[in-house]
């Protein structure tokens, strides 16, 4: 028996209840919006514009919105481009995108949140769901490798000469 591939998320919705349930990762992006098997069984299709985050998570102890940090408090260690997003409604939310722009969806974003080792570990913010989204930095750049400075010649003492 092939092991299950979806992933447990909560929908998080603007001004409306979140929905809990499970997607599949590889398709659960369709044209209209977000596909969620509810955890009563039924297929809905959630429109991007009713969207504000889809964030994967552990397990559903609470449909609340998390109470983690939505920014990061120190620059991030994770390699990645580092974006502040801000939602429709005015909120503020942090992220790492990946440097590697082919892994972008064309319907929105998925970062690693700020606390990746809590209960959400990814979330996808649908482009409709956001009026901001600006590149803080760019963390562990792979084009500029970090190398210790070379002592020149005359600085090196000589052990046997």
């Amino acid at each position: 028996m092939a092991p299950s591939t979806n992933k447990k998320v909560i929908i998080r919705r603007f001004d409306r209840e979140p929905l809990a349930g499970y997607v599949n990762p590889q398709t659960y992006l369709e044209r209209g919006g977000v596909e969620l098997l509810s955890l009563g069984g039924a297929v809905l299709l959630v429109p991007f514009e009713e969207v504000k985050a889809v964030d994967f998570v552990r397990d559903f102890e609470s449909d609340a919105p998390p109470p983690e940090p939505r920014v990061f408090q120190a620059r991030p260690k994770i390699s990645g481009l580092w974006v502040r997003m801000r939602f429709r409604d005015g909120e503020l939310m942090d992220g790492l995108l990946p440097h590697n722009l082919l892994q972008w969806e064309p319907q929105g974003f998925t970062v690693i949140p700020p606390n990746p080792s809590s209960r959400r570990q990814r979330v996808f913010i649908p482009r409709s769901a956001l009026a901001e989204i600006m590149v803080l930095g760019v963390v562990g750049s792979p084009l500029r490798p970090h190398k210790a400075p070379r002592r020149r010649k005359e600085e090196q003492i000589g052990l046997f000469e």
